[in-house]
């Protein structure tokens, strides 16, 4: 059974007042509330076992490895990875798509060859890419979506030319919140030979997540969105993948041996992950996704479609609301417009009612532009979300409605 109000209670953040008000923290999307087991994880190991990992031979550095490389198993778990060489920790997904941007460019990619992304997009999986436009001379093509928010499949399927050498694309819109056809993305794609990076930053706290089941060959996410710390991330690649791609950074930890004529570099996924690593920020990771699995990933999805039903339902009442994305698969985002009030301004009074959402361009100025909108208020749902916080909101609207 689903005790929402048990499970608030693990996170103390959610019984804050803001303005003499109960905080309404519907920005999940931005970043999740970090229960207490994380916190309490992540203090224990600075207060009792904190040392830098790998290496040392001494019990603080070998308890501090463990807590580490526990924590890479658990994340391989977590998406069914085949291999913890197939788990290479990052700042989060942004920086996993740049390592990929970098190292897939650098090694298998010349000037004219191409990358497809999609109208939807994150910036951090556009502006990568066009870095390497200006670098190395690749192109970027884009994939279509309808005005309900839908990529345009057909549309996309026929982008691909014998140039095409890597899609990537995100899992679930952080602005419309489309759940994009993945496997009929991916196995497209493949029958035309070109490997696809998912950016999963959207989907990976909302539902569950089995790589070798979509056969993606690289999955990015990010901590703090679903439920961890900031600062720490993941990057999935297929091992065969990793195995041939050049190093992301230079330095410590990625290397065999260093010689002022050579460098070797170890296998990876040390071979990404130059400099001491978050080791705290592993172990709060790895925390989190034992929390998300002992709630059931199954179990979230369901409470959160639930309330994105409810919030769509009740929003629909509000005059003049016009919702942005009205996808036929929708996760846990819902993007809207009230009349002519800019969505600042939206914002900012609800947040004198205690509650908080994302207002703005979501960092997706080019999906805006196709839109022909400026931004979009956003409300985003997380595991802890009640269907009275969603009651909330829509009084809080029609509160400030009324003011214009």
């Amino acid at each position: 059974m689903y005790q929402i109000e048990d499970i608030r209670k693990d996170f103390p953040i959610l019984s804050k007042t803001i303005y003499n008000k109960p905080l309404v923290y519907l920005d999940n999307a931005a970043t999740t509330q970090k229960p207490l087991s994380v916190i309490e994880a992540m203090n224990n190991e600075y207060l009792n076992v904190n040392s830098n990992v790998h290496r040392g031979v001494h019990w603080l550095s070998q308890q501090a490895t463990e807590l580490h490389e526990s924590a890479r198993e658990t994340l391989r778990k977590f998406i069914n990875a085949k291999s913890t060489n197939e788990i290479i920790f990052t700042r989060g997904t942004t920086e996993s798509i740049n390592l990929v941007a970098s190292s897939f460019v650098e090694g298998f990619m010349n000037a004219g060859d191409e990358v497809i992304v999609s109208e939807m997009e994150h910036h951090s999986n556009i502006v990568p890419w066009q870095l390497q436009m200006v670098r190395k001379g690749i192109a970027l093509k884009v994939a279509p979506i309808d005005n309900e928010g839908n990529l345009d499949m057909e549309a996309f399927k026929k982008l691909f030319s014998e140039r095409t050498k890597l899609v990537s694309i995100a899992h679930v819109s952080n602005v419309l919140g489309t759940v994009n056809p993945i496997d009929e993305i991916i196995q497209f794609a493949h029958s035309q030979g070109v490997p696809v990076l998912v950016d999963g930053a959207q989907s990976a706290p909302h539902f569950a997540i089995d790589v070798q089941a979509m056969d993606c060959d690289f999955f990015a996410l990010s901590g703090h969105k679903m439920y961890g710390p900031t600062g720490i991330g993941v990057l999935y690649g297929k091992e065969e993948w990793l195995d041939r791609m050049p190093p992301y950074q230079g330095g410590g930890e990625m290397i065999e041996t260093v010689s002022f004529d050579k460098v070797t570099f170890e296998k990876p996924p040390l071979k990404f992950e130059a400099g001491t690593p978050d080791y705290v920020a592993t172990h709060g990771l790895a925390t989190a996704v034992d929390y998300l699995l002992d709630l059931g990933m199954d179990n979230i999805q369901k409470h959160e479609a639930m309330l994105t039903k409810y919030a769509m339902e009740q929003l629909a009442t509000i005059k003049d609301i016009r919702f942005i994305g009205t996808p036929r698969q929708k996760d846990a985002v819902v993007s809207f417009l009230v009349g002519d009030i800019h969505p600042f301004d939206l914002g900012t009074l609800l947040d004198r009612l205690g509650i908080a959402l994302r207002t703005g361009h979501h960092c997706a100025q080019p999906l805006m532009q196709r839109l022909g909108i400026q931004g979009t208020v956003r409300a985003s749902f997380g595991l802890y979300n009640t269907k009275e916080e969603i009651d909330v909101l829509v009084k809080g609207i029609e509160r400030v409605a009324a003011m214009f």
